[in-house]
């Protein structure tokens, strides 16, 4: 297994687009934070839920870390490659796992600085308010449930584009499915087993009984959506002819 990961690890740090989509990950999660926290006119008393707010940009670097936990798959079904890797590690239960342990890694790292930086900028531009580690913390676990969802879609359907494609519908066009659903229960329900809208659940602090889920509930579907898409992509990596 170590050879593997190690494999798995050239791989990755040898391909210059896997660092600037981690680099562009952490960019746009704090640039977004900050200029959501820097546009909230609000003083003393203010409603609105702050920590929550600090940390609006990881709705955007969920986006780059879902296109680049496809790529670390997809690339190689695209260009042929994975023939050669499966010929170096038969195992194929090996593999995945080695590709999962290496984009984990160093997703991990570009969520950290990302979420760090998302939550001094808005310690910096908001108004005062209390510090709660529980968004924060499941912020990271939050883009690293994103991270595994992709990869087992893309470990799926072989297609990198494809992939992306399903992870962005349901990242931004199930919450709008959701939204636009008349009849309030279904809609609440749709919001409660949507990946991305039950899994921001995690960030909230104020209001919590109002919310389709509660946050941890929410992490934990969110949890089930990625368990489910790394063992539906395990299947047919160890089932199919590459």
């Amino acid at each position: 297994m170590k050879a593997a990961v190690h494999a798995e690890w050239t791989k990755f740090r040898t391909s210059s687009g896997n660092w600037w989509l981690l680099a562009a990950a952490v960019v746009v999660t704090i640039g977004l934070s900050a200029s959501v926290s820097g546009a909230i006119s609000c003083v003393a008393g203010c409603t609105a839920d702050l920590a929550k707010v600090s940390l609006a940009g990881v709705q955007l670097g969920q986006a780059l870390v879902a296109i680049l936990a496809a790529l670390v798959i997809g690339n190689e079904y695209a260009t042929g490659m994975v023939r050669v890797s499966l010929a170096a590690v038969p195992g194929r239960t090996r593999l995945l796992f080695a590709k999962a342990v290496v984009l984990l890694a160093t997703t991990s790292v570009a969520a950290v600085a990302g979420v760090a930086g998302s939550v001094l900028a808005g310690r910096a531009l908001l108004p005062t308010h209390d510090f709660v580690w529980r968004p924060v913390v499941g912020s990271v676990l939050y883009l690293e449930l994103v991270a595994l969802l992709s990869l087992g879609l893309a470990a799926a359907v072989r297609s990198p584009a494809t992939t992306a494609g399903i992870v962005l519908a349901l990242m931004y066009a199930w919450p709008i499915v959701a939204l636009a659903v008349s009849d309030k229960t279904w809609s609440r329900r749709l919001d409660q087993v949507g990946p991305m809208s039950a899994g921001v659940a995690i960030q909230a602090t104020k209001d919590l009984a109002t919310l389709p889920i509660g946050p941890w509930a929410g992490l934990g579907v969110l949890a089930l959506w990625a368990l489910a898409a790394m063992l539906a992509g395990w299947f047919l990596l160890v089932g199919r002819d590459a």
